[in-house]
């Protein structure tokens, strides 16, 4: 079985009732026996069941609730790195709206609003058997505990800012709902301002966690959980995209202290992507998802399993190739982003496959290009369950490559204190050096452009246009033969439309009933 994981059953209650096959470390064993009503005293097995719960939805949203809502490509879909590809315009036109910022809220995904939801209930719940919980009473113990509390508060403010980003204006909620089972609808100010809350008391936690929440957790007992430097990174992507400067010298000292702890380290490029086993949680990994094939996601079961489908979803239809597999030809990656490669620049082949004519079936926007971090490999197909549902490809959520070109621009762009004796030319060099490339200055255009040479694929650009103010410039285009016709409107287009289905089961519900994101 890949990453020789175990599997486990979910025993949490979570929104709508959803149960899911959980699967991870021997730290997500089920504890049937520990598992108490909402509110009642909670041991050390309770704590980790409900642990379990609130881990497992960063392995469903590639098929949530039978919907295609990866979240990477949820992303990058609206940047300038992709087209939407797939068999024509009408195959998951949601998405091709999506791309051509025409979604309307019928068509806005749900599947990733439902189980972000179903994620933050679950982090509720694990806090509130934290708060009560017995049988901590050692020194060791409530190190334990604290670390605990540090992992529940890091993922709900992870799985938040995701709604955050995509929605803005959303509801919110960090106790158990009564019946109507809604929360009311806040601004996105507000929404920023309870996401940095939570790592607020992330990191009061994580202080009084000591190594019960280290800095590193690769190749250890806690390997695939959330530690130290995962909650830094949250709070680096959170607070720049806020745009929050006042935030930014405390962040920028965050990296540093990232950087100069030597725990992380750049790796080989194309070792990043392989999904070996042996490259799984490397040195260059901060957090990534625990995928595993383990053939139990099918097309009639999408809560089930650990496995994929992204990899199927991105590569290319009916191909011919030794290490790469066919699938579904969404995502063709642009003839630009292929050319503003410099010459000598790894990341260019290492981050995009490049397949000639008659050794795949074109699809809808074909360039002949595809996306090859996360493709689907030979290797890695499933040998039992539906293959294209269960790819192990892990998902790094959080990599050192982004510690560094954060520090970069905080400290070289935006004129943060230097922290530790780091300067941002040695970050910036580092990651240019490790793609085959010589120094440039550190400035604003080059950060922008070592972030999209690097990220290709990792959800990433579409997020950094907007916080920088280019969205409008870069994503406004007239691609008529690409038949990509779009224009951004900064004051719609930030958001997606809030789905239809949310705002008709609030309707009349008073202070629950929920207003729609503007120019939808």
């Amino acid at each position: 079985m890949h990453k020789n994981m175990k599997l486990h059953k979910l025993l949490a209650v979570a929104v709508a009732g959803l149960i899911l096959a959980s699967c991870g470390e021997d730290f997500l064993t089920s504890h049937t026996t520990h598992q108490g009503a909402a509110g009642a005293e909670a041991t050390e097995g309770a704590i980790l069941s409900y642990l379990t719960a609130a881990y497992q939805p960063l392995l469903m949203d590639s098929y949530a609730n039978y919907n295609y809502n990866h979240i990477l490509l949820l992303s990058d879909l609206r940047s300038d790195d992709i087209y939407k590809g797939g068999g024509d315009a009408g195959d998951q036109s949601w998405m091709y709206h999506l791309s051509l910022f025409q979604i309307p809220a019928s068509e806005s995904p749900t599947g990733i609003w439902t189980l972000y939801y179903s994620a933050i209930a679950r982090a509720n719940n694990t806090v509130l058997a934290i708060d009560n919980a017995v049988g901590f009473d050692s020194d060791a113990a409530k190190a334990r505990l604290a670390g605990y509390r540090a992992e529940a508060l890091f993922l709900r403010a992870y799985y938040l800012h995701h709604l955050w980003k995509l929605f803005g204006n959303i509801p919110f909620f960090t106790e158990p709902l009564e019946d109507p089972f809604m929360a009311p609808q806040k601004t996105a100010d507000q929404i920023y301002a309870d996401i940095m809350a939570d790592i607020t008391a992330a990191e009061q936690a994580a202080a009084a966690a000591g190594d019960e929440f280290p800095l590193y957790t690769n190749g250890t007992s806690k390997q695939a959980r959330a530690n130290l430097a995962a909650l830094y990174m949250l709070k680096a992507r959170v607070v720049m995209y806020q745009k929050d400067n006042a935030k930014y010298g405390e962040v920028a000292a965050d990296m540093a202290k990232i950087i100069a702890s030597q725990q992380y380290s750049l790796i080989g490029f194309d070792a990043l992507w392989t999904g070996a086993d042996e490259n799984d949680f490397c040195r260059e990994s901060i957090f990534e998802t625990n995928q595993i094939s383990d053939g139990k996601r099918d097309w009639g079961n999408a809560w089930a399993g650990c496995g994929t489908n992204l990899p199927a979803y991105i590569s290319p239809n009916e191909l011919k190739d030794d290490v790469f597999c066919g699938g579904w030809g969404f995502g063709p990656v642009r003839q630009s982003t292929w050319d503003m490669y410099e010459d000598g620049d790894v990341r260019r082949e290492g981050s995009i496959n490049k397949f000639e004519a008659g050794t795949y079936g074109p699809r809808f926007q074909d360039t002949g290009l595809f996306q090859k971090k996360y493709a689907a490999r030979t290797a890695l197909r499933s040998p039992i369950g539906t293959v294209d549902l269960n790819y192990p490809n892990n998902l790094i959520i959080f990599r050192y490559a982004e510690t560094l070109l954060n520090y970069a621009e905080l400290v070289g762009v935006e004129g943060a204190a230097a922290a530790q004796g780091i300067t941002a030319q040695e970050c910036m060099d580092a990651v240019r050096s490790r793609a085959g490339l010589g120094s440039i200055p550190v400035n604003a255009d080059n950060i922008k452009s070592e972030r999209r040479k690097e990220f290709v694929g990792e959800g990433m650009r579409f997020w950094d246009l907007i916080r920088w103010g280019d969205a409008a410039t870069v994503l406004t285009e007239n691609l008529v033969d690409a038949q990509s016709v779009r224009t951004f409107n900064p004051e719609k287009d930030k958001y997606l439309p809030i789905p239809q289905s949310e705002m008709s089961r609030t309707q009349g519900t008073g202070e629950f009933e929920l207003k729609q994101n503007p120019g939808y």
